[in-house]
């Protein structure tokens, strides 16, 4: 099983919180992994990387000067970012790099629980979320999905990938799972606050209304406790984005853990986050990446993680629905 992904009609998401649970959410510990700024001869930031860069002069003033821009990740969710070596690798960090040399800036990543990396953007903490996120309607009004309640000022997204939730299971499917359906009754692990655990949620309530039992979901905080629980037989199936689903099917166990069934679900695309009062900076990371694009170096990040078919020719603002 490859890496590339399968194509669907249905425009949905892709591994998001609950706009609610994010909003409400406690403090963001992050804990900084990325490259440093670079610093000139008296101490400031290298304004030469700046001065050379094509899109430069399209970010905001103070970020500029700066020569960052602060990015939230859930550094835990290879290959779209992951840790190696003591840094943030994946296909998030190589499309930051890229944009970061349009833009004349650093991508600094840093580490945070996934459900509370809104919660640290609209505080400041950070500047952009680059971290698998889907674009919804929901994230970008500021809506919980659970309750349809107003709960915060929304995301804004730059659009940059497309994927869609997929069941994973242990080599060989004992089980025997084919599809969502099968998951009636049985425990399932997946990521605390993401949409594949809102896809499980879904489906247990169809399971019920259907006259099945309900699906009895294990929570993490991160997908690869999740994994784990598979892996050692506790659950039957961890749901998750189809590249990292592909990814771990390919490299666990050296390939002899798990593997993907099924096609994706509800294919959605992935955004950058930014707040809603940042339209400048949205605006030049909207501009980088369509550069990336029409310059090639886009394809290269996604041929080098086997990720083609996720691609888009276009960075839209908040297309998702």
């Amino acid at each position: 099983m490859t890496a590339g992904i399968t194509r669907r009609t249905t425009a949905a998401r892709s591994r998001t919180a609950a706009v609610g649970a994010v909003a409400v959410a406690g403090t963001l510990l992050l804990a900084g992994c990325g490259d440093q700024t670079g610093k000139g001869s008296d101490g400031g930031p290298d304004s030469s990387a700046s001065s050379s860069a094509p899109l430069a002069d399209k970010l905001p003033s103070d970020i500029r000067k700066a020569g960052v821009i602060k990015v939230g990740s859930d550094i835990a969710y290879p290959p779209v970012e992951f840790m190696k070596g003591g840094k943030a690798t994946g296909i998030d960090p190589d499309i930051a790099e890229a944009l970061g040399k349009q833009l004349g800036v650093k991508f600094e990543f840093q580490n945070g629980k996934f459900d509370q990396l809104v919660v640290g953007l609209q505080a400041g903490r950070t500047q952009v979320i680059m971290s698998a996120m889907n674009d919804t309607k929901d994230r970008q009004n500021g809506i919980d999905s659970d309750s349809g309640k107003k709960a915060g000022d929304g995301v804004d997204f730059v659009d940059y990938f497309t994927a869609g939730t997929s069941i994973l299971v242990q080599k060989g499917n004992p089980k025997g799972i084919k599809s969502l359906d099968d998951l009636c009754g049985k425990v399932v692990a997946l990521q605390r606050g993401t949409t594949s655990e809102g896809v499980a949620k879904a489906q247990s309530k169809k399971c019920t209304k259907d006259g099945g039992k309900a699906i009895k979901l294990l929570t993490f905080d991160t997908d690869p406790e999740a994994l784990l629980r598979l892996k050692q037989g506790a659950s039957v199936a961890d749901l998750n984005d189809f590249p990292v689903a592909a990814y771990n099917a390919k490299t666990s166990g050296g390939g002899k853990d798990f593997e993907v069934i099924g096609e994706q679900i509800e294919a959605g695309p992935y955004g950058i986050g930014v707040g809603k009062k940042n339209t400048q900076l949205r605006d030049a990371l909207q501009a980088a990446m369509n550069a990336i694009i029409e310059n090639g170096d886009y394809k290269k990040i996604l041929e080098k993680w086997n990720v083609t078919d996720g691609g888009v020719t276009e960075a839209k603002i908040n297309g998702g629905s």
